[in-house]
């Protein structure tokens, strides 16, 4: 009769843990942003004076203050064209590549396979230096559409393999139906394998347009007009030249981060969810 009441305080404190932890972490992976929020909201003397304390007047005006002087409404509508046009575009390459190898036969698609494997695992810092020629000489530099190709070869591979994963579980037979019914394969891709895979596309296009959102290497060697750069070049052309008034920083930094994190917390269960369904999680 005394084990079980044992065993329950056993639990509980097991529990109470586990919750424990999970508070640690949270704080551990909040407590930063916090900190930024409260920075973004003092007056230069008093985060000089208590660079973790709570604002004692919050300074609502730095925000509007790093939104005009970063010029970050301009390098906002610049990362959504970016964004949308680097999603949709990964979407339409990777799923024709991935219906091609998932469900066609294809000569030599294990070798297709194991070159997008390579590729991926390849810095793109070994490419800039033609890249940048052959850009410039094409009249691609320092244009949207540039970039916004590049995107489309960095992040097009691993999303062909992420959709591909979905495609290969497949059963075939609805596939056959449609073409015993005349259908060809343009068809058979958009009536009938497209509606069965759409989370695959879904959470190709987030991680790709998340990325593009916070990709900054080509986008300050291929952007150098203030008014092309995406928000990750502005904010970074800003806090170059504002060192000194790190509460404007913070507050413009945290204008660039909202935007991602609320998109992510819309949407996180459809991507987690679409992420562990395809297979590659290892």
């Amino acid at each position: 009769m005394t084990s079980r009441p044992a065993r329950a305080g056993a639990l509980s404190l097991g529990r109470y843990a586990t919750y424990g932890v999970l508070l640690l972490l949270a704080l551990f992976a909040v407590g930063p942003m916090l900190v930024f929020g409260f920075n973004a909201l003092k007056t230069p003397s008093e985060l000089a004076t208590s660079p973790l304390g709570l604002p004692a007047a919050p300074q609502w005006h730095n925000f509007a203050d790093a939104w005009q002087e970063a010029a970050m409404g301009v390098g906002l509508a610049n990362s959504v064209v970016v964004v949308i046009s680097t999603a949709l575009g990964v979407c339409v390459i990777s799923g024709c590549a991935a219906y091609a190898m998932g469900r066609l036969r294809v000569p030599g698609s294990n070798f297709l396979i194991f070159y997008l494997l390579v590729t991926s695992a390849l810095p793109i810092q070994l490419f800039l230096v033609p890249l940048f020629y052959l850009w410039t000489n094409l009249g691609l530099y320092d244009n949207l559409l540039g970039l916004i190709i590049i995107y489309w070869a960095v992040f097009s591979p691993f999303a062909t393999l992420l959709i591909r994963s979905y495609m290969v579980g497949l059963p075939k037979e609805y596939e056959e139906a449609a073409r015993l019914d005349g259908a060809g394969e343009w068809k058979v891709f958009a009536r009938v394998v497209l509606p069965m895979v759409w989370p695959g596309f879904l959470t190709a296009a987030l991680i790709a347009g998340l990325s593009a959102y916070n990709e900054f290497l080509l986008a300050v060697t291929f952007i150098q007009s203030t008014d092309k750069m995406p928000v990750s070049t502005a904010f970074f052309a800003f806090k170059s030249g504002y060192t000194q008034d790190y509460t404007l920083i913070s507050a413009g930094g945290l204008i660039m981060v909202i935007p991602v994190l609320v998109a992510f917390l819309l949407l996180q269960r459809r991507f987690i969810e679409g992420y562990i369904s395809s297979g590659m999680t290892g």
